[in-house]
């Protein structure tokens, strides 16, 4: 099959590889649809230890299984596979469970190619009538689904105000989740001009190049993860507010302690999502709670270096970029 590999520092071929072995208990998955996460642009300027090159990026997938008792099931992939069995994932926090894989790291291939292959449980069906591109963002909303989720119930149903920070896939799908949540006043922070005007223009958002310090929130979600990031969230969140931090940008730096000591504001990093979250996510996606989300920009998967490259320069205006394999057209 063919797949994109990362083969080093901002160098991805589009090569010949071997098929994905399937193990018991798991389907093969021809892939739809592949999104470009922020951890692939990540490994692809190598700043990712975890995923060294060789490797097969990408863990945003939808598509089809193939073979077996539920072939042609159109289906959205959860990629954390976790152990089931752990204090945490008997806990319902499986995002933290300490055997966790995700595709896209090893020793899980990722999903830029053909196919790929996932354990049943982390397959939800897609129903007819819902297309693949929809699908295909669960997983990058997943995030925000979860962080706003456990923000919400931090603040204890105490505030209507929210500000998210960052305007690509995961702010957007955080601000989206809020608004589902039921955050009537949501505002995002996007600094790069074309993609703040798509973001107004094509998404309907309310967006801003940068916040004032006199406009205090009650919650407020980084999914950007920079010390300047995160200096902003600690001027904006009002007294006794919530920062849900998801961005992993950089490791340090941008909170302001003392203030947060002093007001008690409260500070919850999160990562990914649950499974439970990520089935809720999948349904409001289904349902139309979400809203269009036809703000993906799809090109094939052997053009996959051009599309890292663009976003690199910062040059795509679309909050997310859907990879499309060349012999898997949708069927809907």
């Amino acid at each position: 099959m063919k797949a994109l590999v990362y083969t080093g520092p901002e160098s991805l071929e589009y090569l010949d590889v071997p098929e994905p072995d399937v193990a018991s208990g798991e389907q093969l998955i021809r892939i739809t649809y592949v999104g470009i996460c922020g951890s692939d642009m990540h490994a692809y300027l190598g700043h990712d230890d975890r995923r060294p090159a060789p490797l097969i990026l990408g863990h945003e997938v939808a598509g089809e299984i193939v073979g077996g008792t539920r072939h042609g099931e159109r289906v959205t992939v959860n990629p954390l596979v976790t152990c089931g069995t752990c204090p945490a994932c008997r806990d319902g926090r499986d995002n933290l469970c300490p055997e966790r894989q995700i595709i896209s790291m090893p020793p899980r291939e990722g999903g830029f190619a053909e196919l790929v292959a996932m354990p049943d449980s982390n397959l939800v069906t897609v129903p007819d009538g819902v297309p693949l591109t929809k699908a295909a963002l669960a997983e990058p909303i997943a995030c925000g689904w979860h962080a706003a989720r456990l923000s919400l119930a931090a603040l204890r149903g105490a505030g209507d105000k929210a500000l998210v920070l960052g305007g690509g896939a995961i702010g957007l799908g955080a601000a989206l989740s809020l608004r589902a949540q039921g955050v009537g006043n949501v505002t995002i922070v996007e600094p790069n001009p074309t993609r703040r005007a798509y973001l107004i223009n094509h998404c309907g958002q309310t967006v801003t190049d940068h916040p004032t310090n006199e406009t205090m929130f009650d919650l407020v979600i980084d999914g950007v993860g920079y010390a300047a990031t995160r200096a902003t969230a600690s001027a904006c969140v009002r007294p006794g507010g919530v920062i849900g931090h998801i961005g992993l940008g950089e490791d340090t730096g941008g909170l302001d302690i003392r203030r947060m000591t002093l007001q008690e504001i409260t500070f919850i990093g999160t990562y990914t999502y649950t499974a439970e979250d990520f089935v809720q996510t999948a349904q409001a996606i289904f349902d139309g709670r979400l809203g269009r989300l036809d703000w993906a920009e799809i090109r094939p998967l052997s053009a996959g270096a051009e599309a890292f490259s663009d976003i690199r320069r910062g040059v795509v205006a679309a909050p997310k970029i859907l990879l499309r394999p060349e012999i898997t057209p949708e069927r809907n």
